[in-house]
């Protein structure tokens, strides 16, 4: 057969497929943007439904912060002798009141410890007790004996001070565990702690009388948690 002029005249050949490959991201894309979009909303429910019903709460107990205040303390030994040891005698009287109507109060677990500058000292156990609406309670903590204690420089001075002026700077604090009732209804334990800051006017233990003629202050402790 004779070239005509270049021109094939054979069967015609099919145009060249072009290959699509499907994205895998565009499925994923929608499926996980509902996702998020249905958790986000349930979170900002469960935000709204949890504000309401702390509201509420509040709107219908309208609890009250309970009142802790240390009523006495005498104070008829504290020396600090050379070799690092503190002998000290120390007696408290301490007042609790719960002001809430409704909300009842269980003190598992009490725990007092007195420090002198940020050193303790001592600590005790108190009696764990519940206390009903709108009661106070009392509780009395004694700490005697001696301790090994470091004190420094700037403590030592103001210890040199404070034997002077016959008030001695003792901080206690109270480690709790408790728990509330509403009705029938208890929450979890809590574990707030109350700081109580005394000048404690060093008594004569002849006469019981402080040695610069001055006398405990009821002083109000401290709420942390």
């Amino acid at each position: 057969m004779s070239n005509l002029n270049g021109a094939y005249y054979g069967p015609a050949v099919p145009p060249p497929k072009s290959y699509h490959r499907p994205s895998r991201s565009s499925g994923c894309g929608c499926c996980c943007g509902c996702l998020f979009s249905l958790i986000f909303k349930i979170i900002i429910t469960i935000v709204i439904i949890v504000g309401i019903a702390v509201f509420l709460f509040w709107l219908i107990v309208r609890p009250n912060k309970v009142k802790v205040n240390v009523t006495e303390a005498t104070l008829t030994q504290f020396n600090y002798t050379t070799n690092n040891t503190l002998y000290y005698n120390l007696s408290l009287n301490i007042t609790i009141r719960n002001p809430n109507k409704r909300l009842g109060i269980y003190y598992d677990y009490i725990e007092a410890q007195p420090f002198y500058h940020d050193a303790r000292f001592d600590l005790m156990t108190l009696e764990p007790f519940y206390q009903g609406h709108k009661t106070t309670n009392e509780l009395n903590a004694a700490f005697k004996g001696q301790h090994v204690i470091v004190l420094g420089a700037d403590q030592i001075s103001e210890l040199d001070k404070e034997k002077i002026s016959g008030v001695y700077d003792i901080e206690v604090k109270i480690y709790l565990k408790i728990r509330f009732k509403l009705g029938v209804l208890k929450t979890g334990k809590m574990k707030p702690n109350i700081d109580c800051d005394l000048k404690v006017p060093l008594t004569t233990s002849n006469n019981g009388n402080s040695i610069d003629g001055s006398a405990f202050q009821t002083t109000k402790c401290d709420w942390g948690f």
